[in-house]
């Protein structure tokens, strides 16, 4: 088995059932040290289930899995000491205040960071005396994420970290992962919000049924997609003539007025230089310019034939 310096999580054959009911059937895939890892499905692939054998929370029914070099199931106790978990709904007694509740999950583990310097850190520091119940709901969420720092763990679990916050909010928490990615802090997260995964993921696994039937970084993922990548150009005069056979394009059309080309390509970049070189060529001016590539949403749709949030 590998450690954990070649790779924070190793997994192979990881299955899970419940009596009959096979939630996870046969996975494989490993996260590096400092790599935001998102897993993406569907209601009921099994997501959950990956994430909680992971923590430790949950017995594996068969498989290899290694977290730190930890196995979860026989060593949970040395493994909950260095990794930091932020579930998606964190419910803590109404009259707790926030520090009290910071020196309590301190209590947990064997070491702890500045809770005071964290509190500051995550803009909760006025709110340090104030009751659980008093906090709004991106409060609460940021509390959870100091909650789930105060050990300094080498890994971060992060379950919907964003779900059922305003959009105001969510980019402050995003914008706070962004600042634990820089800090090479090893980040596992499932998320609804497909943009998300796209701005803050390194790489991907897209499950389904138990299985996973994508990984990769997302602009992997949305080169390998069927839906092609497409280039736009508007014309500042009509162009009557015939089209070239631009290099690595699929199709090519002109609108009926002949000022606008557009153009499906496997590699779009390529493409749009030879057809700003031809356009040039023609003595025509361009108007407008635009890409549009094949998003992580397109991708998740095409392979499982459901929206994210189904």
């Amino acid at each position: 088995m590998p450690t954990d310096h070649e790779f924070a999580i190793y997994v192979r054959g990881l299955r899970k059932s419940y009596g009959t009911f096979e939630a996870v059937k046969g996975i494989d895939f490993e996260v590096r040290p400092g790599e935001v890892f998102g897993l993406l499905g569907p209601n009921g692939a099994g997501k959950t289930s990956t994430v909680e054998i992971l923590e430790g929370l949950r017995p594996r029914t068969a498989g290899d899995v290694k977290v730190l070099d930890f196995d979860p199931d026989r060593q949970k106790q040395r493994l909950k000491d260095r990794i930091g978990v932020c579930l998606q709904a964190t419910n803590l007694p109404d009259k707790i205040t926030v520090h009290e509740s910071l020196q309590l999950f301190g209590a947990f583990y064997t070491r702890n960071i500045d809770g005071d310097a964290l509190l500051k850190r995550l803009q909760l520091w006025e709110k340090k005396d104030a009751g659980y119940a008093t906090l709004s709901g991106g409060q609460k969420q940021r509390l959870a994420i100091a909650l789930a720092l105060i050990n300094d763990p080498q890994l971060l679990f992060l379950d919907e970290p964003t779900t059922g916050l305003d959009p105001q909010v969510r980019l402050e928490i995003r914008d706070l992962i962004e600042e634990l990615k820089a800090e090479k802090r090893t980040i596992v997260m499932t998320t609804h919000y497909i943009e998300e995964a796209e701005r803050l993921c390194d790489r991907v696994a897209i499950m389904d049924s138990g299985q996973i039937i994508a990984s990769g970084s997302p602009r992997e993922l949305q080169a390998k997609s069927a839906h092609q990548a497409a280039i736009e150009i508007a014309l500042t005069q009509p162009w009557g003539g015939e089209l070239p056979a631009w290099p690595h394009a699929i199709r090519s059309t002109l609108s009926e007025d002949g000022r606008q080309i557009k153009v499906t390509s496997e590699h779009p970049a390529r493409t749009l230089v030879e057809m700003v070189k031809w356009v040039d060529a023609q003595k025509i001016d361009l108007d407008d310019v635009h890409l549009t590539r094949p998003t992580l949403e397109d991708v998740f749709i095409e392979l499982t034939g459901k929206k994210l949030r189904e």
